[in-house]
């Protein structure tokens, strides 16, 4: 997420209630990303000593911090007892909730030649393209930007909040979503998905891509060209999905892992890992198909090798 405006480390320390900090008052602050996506100027939050190297080592030049660290060249911290929570409040500060007040916000931008069928709900600041249907039922939340020719069926919804919690004592936290989904040129959406919004930065469903029915996208997920899912498959948050992967139904994957171009992946798969491109993958986990299928065929010969050892 990039500010509207530049900003200096002193005033973000004041949003912060004064929270103390190490570097030029006057340093240059931007934006504000996760570790995945962060930037020179940003803003990166770590509260876990086991993740204290990665922040401090990132694009980032601003850590959130609840420990006072050496602090790298070119790099400002910003100490606080709660990181987490205080990385919602900038993001409540830069991009607050706003009311709705119609079906179709008076922000929202639509493109000529485009069909809004009745009960849709188009939040404030979205963008649609020219040539584009989207079928009844469908929701849009705030600032979900989409491209040309691209056609949503029914029940699907757009920029949900990012599956993200912290376990505390009392319960779990939310981390607050303040970035949005980005659907390409010539997408098609299947009734009743739902793809969420990025925390700081942008879900992407990529150019030509296609989505069956009943199909999840989690937060920050990367969709390229081409990529077909097909239905009830989920994609958890962070994950990067390479040009024309396909996806077959029920298939599960984890956060943060990337599938590399021309990968497929069969039915009711498992995946846990990062997989090559160009293979092809079944199983849970998932491996290699001509592996998995060999194993599965020598499975079935067990009956019969038993049957012969008793005779």
């Amino acid at each position: 997420m990039k500010f509207p405006q530049k900003h200096t480390l002193a005033q973000i320390a004041a949003l912060l209630n004064d929270i103390e900090y190490v570097g030029d008052a006057d340093f240059p602050v931007t934006g504000m990303n996760e570790i995945h996506v962060v930037e020179p100027g940003d803003i990166v939050f770590v509260d876990h000593p086991k993740y204290y190297d990665k922040a401090l080592e990132s694009a980032a030049t601003v850590v959130l911090i609840n420990k006072k660290v050496a602090c790298p060249d070119g790099k400002a911290l910003l100490i606080s007892d709660d990181p987490f929570r205080d990385f919602n409040k900038l993001t409540r500060y830069f991009k607050p909730f706003q009311k709705a007040n119609a079906s179709i916000a008076e922000t929202a931008v639509i493109g000529e030649h485009t069909i809004i069928q009745p009960n849709c709900f188009i939040g404030n600041n979205v963008k649609i393209g020219k040539h584009c249907i989207i079928h009844p039922n469908v929701t849009l939340y705030d600032d979900t930007v989409i491209g040309d020719h691209v056609i949503i069926h029914s029940g699907s919804i757009l920029g949900a909040d990012a599956f993200y919690y912290k376990k505390r004592e009392t319960g779990f936290d939310r981390l607050l979503s303040g970035g949005k989904v980005v659907i390409e040129d010539y997408v098609e959406l299947g009734a009743s998905c739902t793809i969420d919004r990025g925390v700081t930065a942008d879900t992407v469903i990529g150019w030509g891509s296609k989505l069956d029915n009943q199909v999840h996208v989690g937060h920050d997920t990367r969709l390229g060209k081409r990529v077909l899912v097909a239905a009830q498959s989920g994609i958890s948050g962070c994950v990067v999905v390479e040009d024309d992967v396909v996806i077959w139904g029920q298939v599960g994957i984890a956060s943060g892992i990337t599938i590399k171009e021309k990968a497929v992946i069969f039915a009711q798969s498992g995946v846990g890992r990062t997989l090559e491109g160009g293979k092809s993958y079944l199983g849970s986990p998932a491996e290699d198909s001509k592996k998995k299928f060999r194993e599965m065929a020598s499975i079935r010969q067990i009956p019969y090798i038993l049957e012969q050892i008793k005779k």
